[in-house]
């Protein structure tokens, strides 16, 4: 039976529950990553110095990776491009121009990460740019329609402004590379839950940018364990790589997707979203910017549980399936949210 719910007991507690709802950046931007790096294996998965260059075939694509003297950009590092797609990605559903370079506030930023907000954690954000600037990718790789194989990285620049008193890094200045620029001007990217950054372990973000890639909105996805590892980018021996794979199966908790493993040695990914779906009597599903705008309406609620309560309505006065769904639940989170408020 596939919960709706993931194990919530593993995941990262919510640090920020009462985000600054004033900062319109914080409180309307949606996590959005870019579909080349939750493709291809881009970043390391381990928490040390990583100094391996790693390069990796899948039919005509190949991509190149190589470290600087500081080590590969790590998954984690990839939370301050997640941050910066996401805010070019809600300023340009707004109708607003988009730059290559973006200011970025430091605390903004690691509220919106689910970060703590101690001194030292300021000062990983230094270390994370260095090692974001410094990896080097060659790759034939598309973005935008654009193919780049001279040699990049996936930022251009950074530039950091502290404060005079603390010597507190205060903001981030950085420029994206073309790479990066050309993926969010095609819209090459796609919404990440929310939890994402409350996966603790770098290889269960990383199965789970895969799962969003490749399952997507599909009700399931299946790949073998060996193809899994390679696309992760692990380094770990596969019966390591397998035996977490089971743990992730056991506590179920990854947002979007429950996985299964067959006898066959493959992984079976399922969309949260169908099994719900498909347990009323209506068979429409709602279109993933409907759970973007449906998270606005209702800060702070879990849409898919609106969700339920909204079908399970419908099923009780036997009503006909809406013209359109997509506005009819919308305005069921709008009369949610006046009569509950929000739940931050």
């Amino acid at each position: 039976m596939v919960t709706d719910i993931p194990n919530q007991g593993v995941l990262l507690p919510d640090r920020h529950p009462q985000q600054e709802l004033f900062v319109c950046d914080i409180a309307d931007a949606v996590l959005k990553d870019d579909m080349a790096s939750m493709e291809h294996p881009f970043f390391s998965l381990s928490k040390k110095r990583d100094m391996q260059t790693r390069r990796y075939e899948r039919g005509p694509n190949w991509i190149e990776i190589r470290p600087s003297s500081l080590g590969l950009a790590t998954i984690y590092d990839k939370d301050i491009l997640i941050y910066a797609i996401s805010q070019l990605m809600a300023a340009k559903n707004e109708g607003r121009k988009i730059r290559q370079t973006i200011v970025i506030s430091a605390r903004e930023l690691l509220v919106f990460t689910n970060r703590h907000t101690g001194g030292h954690d300021y000062e990983l954000l230094s270390d994370a740019l260095d090692r974001l600037q410094g990896t080097q990718i060659k790759t034939n790789v598309q973005t935008g329609g654009e193919e780049q194989s001279d040699t990049f990285s996936l930022i251009d620049s950074a530039t950091l402004r502290r404060d005079k008193k603390t010597d507190r890094i205060i903001e981030l200045r950085l420029k994206l590379s073309d790479w990066v620029f050309n993926a969010i001007n095609a819209d090459e990217v796609l919404t990440l839950h929310r939890d994402y950054f409350r996966l603790r372990k770098p290889l269960e973000r990383r199965i789970y940018e895969i799962a969003r890639k490749h399952c997507g909105a599909q009700d399931q996805w299946k790949v073998s364990v060996t193809v899994l590892k390679e696309k992760c980018g692990s380094n770990s021996p596969t019966k390591h790589f397998r035996y977490v794979l089971k743990n992730i199966v056991e506590n179920d908790h990854l947002p979007d997707y429950s996985v299964t493993m067959d006898s066959d040695d493959n992984v079976i990914f399922y969309n949260r979203r169908k099994e719900k779906a498909v347990s009323s009597n209506f068979d429409f599903h709602l279109r993933d910017r409907t759970y973007e705008s449906a998270r606005q309406v209702a800060p702070g609620w879990d849409v898919y549980a609106i969700e339920s309560e909204w079908r399970a309505w419908l099923n009780g006065k036997g009503m006909e399936p809406p013209k359109n769904p997509d506005k009819a639940f919308l305005g069921f989170c709008e009369k949610w949210q006046k009569q509950r408020g929000s739940a931050y």
